[in-house]
């Protein structure tokens, strides 16, 4: 039939629609209030730009087409954290601490899972120019608010570090394709395969990779991670940084030593904020630090931030839109 969308492309109906516009604006309100400034970047870039600095993680999301004026490849926006970090690094080139925010569909050429929407609805927040760990906190705090402000219950939220894998991989000097398997292993969880893959190492670099499948639950598996893994400086920087976290976060948190999503694009900490949906828990956010990004674009700067799924949230979201008005004010 000629009207029929394209699998997970769906129209959003009036009372969704409702919610999604009540919840985007409050939210948006919010950012403000902390100092935040909206950017628009464009839904279509050409492909050189929109990829820089995400390594391998955007390509096979993007949705890619010739420019009929240029004949250059251009491609429609999967993500838009990357399009704020060249609006930081080359438009406002700015010394300063800044802090934008932003609001927008984006477009996967792939579902994220089998009941996810190819066109998800992005709002987030993201400070540039601040490297210490205040910064992490200040967006998750900042993601709670919001989730306070949208009447979400039983958000929760799971926090890992890059640094603490790539730590371990450098000090023993495996080569990239080796790492790339045990990167693979380790986002599965899979013990024999990394057991495997680990046989020809060195017996502590061995015993510290088998142990971060373990090290999942609440902040006591940083005192194992303390006990036990490796005193290298890197990866006792990213165990301070995470120790920080668990003392100040203000949602009820737990934390990830093998969580490695975003691992070429993201540079510290990373998270995903969760509640809990008609079937079962669902991920309304996904956040953490990519400092990498702005040197991709050629202008180093420190860069942490987070994005809600709109859609997501106004899924689970119990205020009803006049009510959200009125929370965002509080």
């Amino acid at each position: 039939m000629r009207w029929l969308l394209p699998e997970h492309v769906e129209d959003v109906l009036p009372a969704e629609a409702a919610r999604i516009e009540a919840l985007r604006r409050a939210i948006l309100d919010l950012f403000a209030s902390w100092g935040y400034e909206l950017v628009m970047p464009p839904l279509l870039e050409y492909l050189d730009s929109l990829l820089t600095g995400t390594g391998h993680d955007l390509d096979l999301r993007t949705f890619k087409l010739v420019d009929q004026l240029s004949g250059k490849m251009m491609g429609v926006r999967a993500d838009i954290t990357p399009q704020v970090a060249r609006i930081d690094a080359h438009l406002l080139n700015r010394n300063a601490v800044t802090r934008l925010c932003y609001c927008g569909s984006v477009l996967h050429a792939r579902p994220a899972t089998l009941s996810a929407t190819r066109e998800p609805i992005q709002i987030g927040a993201e400070i540039y120019g601040h490297a210490g760990v205040q910064s992490d906190l200040e967006v998750q705090r900042l993601l709670a608010r919001a989730l306070e402000v949208a009447g979400v219950r039983g958000a929760r939220i799971d926090i890992g570090h890059v640094a603490v894998f790539r730590s371990l991989v450098r000090a023993a000097r495996i080569d990239p394709a080796a790492e790339g398997e045990l990167f693979e292993a380790l986002q599965r969880k899979d013990l024999p395969v990394l057991r495997a893959l680990t046989r020809k190492l060195d017996a502590k670099t061995r015993a510290a990779l088998l142990l971060l499948p373990e090290l999942y639950g609440g902040a006591e598996v940083l005192d194992v991670a303390e006990r036990r893994l490796p005193k290298l400086p890197a990866l006792q920087k990213a165990l301070a940084t995470l120790r920080a976290l668990s003392r100040d976060c203000a949602i009820p948190a737990g934390f990830d030593l093998a969580e490695l999503r975003g691992y070429h694009y993201h540079s510290g900490v990373v998270f995903d904020a969760y509640c809990d949906g008609a079937s079962g828990p669902v991920v309304i956010a996904r956040g953490g630090r990519y400092d990498e990004v702005g040197r991709a674009f050629g202008r180093p700067r420190p860069a942490t931030g987070f994005a809600i799924y709109l859609r997501e949230l106004a899924g689970t979201a119990s205020l009803k839109p006049w009510r959200v008005k009125k929370a965002a004010r509080r």
